[in-house]
């Protein structure tokens, strides 16, 4: 188990990310892939309220319909809950009255007491910093949420919103939610060093490079699903050899490509749990290694040094 932050969850190290359900996983589909990661030992789903809007029929908050609906129905013990806010065609930004009113349609949603995990999904400038702060201090003051995170913020934003929130009384966010893979490693001079400053738990997205760190895609002609066309721009002669090195570190260890990239990924100072979802059920097990498998001191320089 991992501990996030200064928080008092503690979690599988792999985070299920829940934009799939209601998009790429239908209803059926979607509880048999949460079945299998609680059956096999996880306890950690991410969503927001805007998943998956962009889905022609749908409308937001259908991500949260079919967790609260998989909730409801298996009533399973132990399990923390990840949402966000700012992003839902019904409640845009993170004024205070919005952010309030989402995280009740999402309490709704999810058929919870309390949102366990709660982010501030994309900055919004138009709002006063103070503001939103203050709105995300008052829903755990409620109980209404039990911790406070930030995804998408610049370090800048991050150092701020803590600043006012140590000035107002309202507790410290104890996560952040960045984009950071093997190929995507930016964050390594700027998020977590401020991580490792005020005690965060890294909670990376896009954990796979839209599939590509899963061995997926070695040529543009494989890059044709719903979710693969971003894919396409990691394709490279330094990338692919990134690829063969991870193969190489999977076939010894007798896993997937995915499992190693999320393990070097689990590997890394103050990440708690990568963000990695599932399609289709055949895939949980995978994600499921990654929250177990311990990687060799060479093998993660190996990997370092492929992706420098």
């Amino acid at each position: 188990m991992a501990r996030i932050g200064t928080s008092e969850l503690d979690v599988f190290p792999l985070n299920l990310g829940g934009n799939v359900f209601g998009w790429t996983a239908d209803r059926d589909e979607s509880f048999r892939i949460l079945d299998a990661f609680v059956e096999g030992g996880g306890d950690f789903i991410d969503t927001a309220d805007s998943y998956s809007a962009w889905v022609p029929g749908n409308s937001g908050g259908d991500s949260e319909r079919i967790i609260g609906a998989w909730l409801a129905d298996r009533k399973p013990q132990g399990v923390t809950v990840a949402t966000k806010v700012s992003q839902h065609p019904d409640f845009r930004g993170l004024s205070a009255a919005n952010v309030r009113a989402a995280a009740e349609a999402s309490i709704e949603r999810l058929g919870v007491e309390s949102i366990d995990l709660y982010y501030a999904h994309f900055d919004d400038e138009s709002t006063p910093l103070e503001e939103t702060v203050a709105a995300f201090g008052e829903l755990v003051q409620d109980g209404l949420v039990q911790y406070t995170a930030i995804s998408n913020y610049t370090p800048e934003r991050i150092h701020e919103w803590i600043r006012i929130a140590r000035e107002i009384g309202a507790p410290d966010p104890v996560a952040v939610q960045p984009h950071y893979n093997l190929v995507e490693r930016g964050i390594e001079q700027t998020i977590l060093p401020l991580a490792e400053e005020f005690h965060l738990g890294v909670l990376p997205y896009f954990s796979l490079a839209k599939g590509f760190l899963a061995g997926k895609y070695r040529s543009a002609a494989d890059a044709g699903s719903p979710r693969a066309g971003a894919a396409k721009e990691y394709i490279s002669e330094k990338n692919l050899a990134l690829i063969d090195g991870i193969e190489r570190i999977a076939q010894a260890h007798g896993v997937s490509i995915a499992t190693i990239s999320l393990a070097w990924l689990r590997s890394r100072p103050t990440v708690v749990a990568p963000i990695a979802s599932a399609s289709r059920v055949d895939q949980v097990a995978d994600l499921l290694a990654a929250g177990r498998l311990e990687l060799a001191p060479e093998e993660i320089a190996e990997l370092d040094r492929l992706s420098a």
